[in-house]
């Protein structure tokens, strides 16, 4: 007998089936087909209703299928989609006005996806470290942290340390030093015997992928205040932690820090549209001439309308402070659950993490599979960290029941 269909016109197994014939073998998802989005929830092609405790990596914190943002999509895709930077349109000076206005910098310059605004950093600290520093041709040095996760280019992969990022993509990019996260004293080192040919260290305020990862606090700060020191440009990768997702507007206003350049994506379009963005003042960013860097997408009117609407809702509904105290009530449930399996639980506003006790038969994996089985969707990073980051504009009543169904699976679980 066909199991009936609630939403689309083909069921989960057919979907699945379809996805692992046809498809690239480049990602392990979780065994759930998602056909339908609304707030913090979403739905299976029979019907099933879950919580999303994702949030497709931090891009829909405004929720999935935000009328809102919805509404500008369809308004502009009625009128104007595409004009590629040949001509200006009539939306992108509007947008880039509002978004240097937004974050509190002079210029802006609009990509796509997250490690396109990575790219054009390293390019743009590159310049600026040649132009500006004086730093002699081709001897610019990158530092990037251990753990880090800036994406899947060749660059990225080069400044990666995870061997399933970087293995048998070589040979890599030179002029890239690692040193350890959380570590001032490694940073004033490399800064102290190479300061004079680096043009920037490029951090995550919050290492996400590695397991959202949070630094001993003070470390953004001294990190910030060294690279002023040295001359060496501080950049800020913000794209899962930047757009109200920590409790902050950016992770780096927890310490007070205003990154010379900044990156943005994900959540900057509500999770409607590939949106990215580099932000940083009319100095650095006016290294770059007419020419030297650029996208066809980049800066298209569709994205325009669909990021100023998204960020006006982040501002409008308050999300960032929904999110600072929401976070502090899950991670309080977290820590109360009664269960071996829990080694840790860290996180701030609602990008947190619980890291499961490595000894014993049962990992990050089984636990999310049946989580899934109760009605919510995680997933792991690594064997042994379950990442939970729901759309914040879930309410307090839907966290709750959330946070009954993280603990009735675990204390079933151990």
């Amino acid at each position: 007998m066909t199991e009936k269909l609630v939403y689309g016109n083909i069921g989960s197994q057919k979907a699945m089936h379809l996805e692992e014939t046809y498809g690239a073998h480049n990602y392990h998802p979780l065994p759930v087909v998602i056909a339908r989005g609304q707030g913090a929830k979403v739905w299976d092609p029979e019907g099933n209703e879950y919580f999303d405790f994702l949030s497709a990596y931090s891009a829909v914190n405004q929720g999935h299928c935000h009328p809102r943002i919805i509404q500008a999509l369809v308004e502009q895709a009625q009128i104007l989609t595409l004009t590629s930077r040949a001509f200006f349109n009539n939306k992108l000076g509007e947008y880039e006005k509002f978004i240097t206005d937004f974050f509190g910098y002079e210029m802006v310059l609009p990509m796509n996806t997250g490690v396109e605004a990575v790219e054009t950093a390293m390019k743009l600290a590159r310049k600026w470290g040649y132009m500006e520093k004086g730093i002699p041709e081709n001897e610019a040095l990158l530092v990037f942290c251990e753990q880090n996760f800036h994406g899947r280019t060749l660059a990225s992969v080069s400044a990666s340390t995870d061997p399933e990022s970087y293995g048998d993509y070589g040979p890599f990019l030179p002029g890239i030093e690692k040193i350890p996260y959380d570590d001032v004293p490694a940073l004033e080192n490399i800064l102290a015997e190479k300061g004079d040919s680096i043009a920037a260290f490029i951090v995550e305020p919050i290492q996400g992928e590695a397991g959202v990862n949070v630094p001993q606090e003070g470390y953004i700060r001294r990190s910030y205040d060294l690279c002023k020191k040295y001359n060496v440009l501080f950049i800020a990768d913000e794209v899962q932690t930047g757009i109200a997702r920590t409790g902050r507007l950016i992770a780096c206003e927890w310490e007070g820090v205003h990154p010379d350049v900044l990156l943005l994506g994900k959540a900057i379009s509500g999770g409607v549209l590939p949106v990215s963005a580099v932000l940083s003042s009319r100095e650095i960013m006016l290294v770059i001439k007419p020419g030297q860097h650029g996208s066809t997408f980049g800066g298209f009117p569709l994205a325009c309308a669909v990021a100023q609407a998204a960020l006006e809702v982040i501002r409008d509904e308050r999300l960032t402070e929904k999110a600072e105290h929401l976070g502090w009530i899950f991670r309080d449930a977290m820590q109360k659950i009664d269960s071996p399996l829990i080694e840790k639980v860290r996180g701030k506003g609602l990008l947190n993490a619980i890291v499961i006790k490595p000894t014993g038969d049962i990992k990050a994996w089984d636990v999310c599979l049946k989580l899934k089985d109760n009605g919510l969707l995680a997933k792991p990073t690594h064997e042994h960290i379950i990442r939970f980051a729901p759309p914040l504009v879930i309410s307090e009543d839907e966290l709750n029941k959330a946070i009954a169904i993280i603990k009735n699976t675990i204390e079933n679980l151990a």
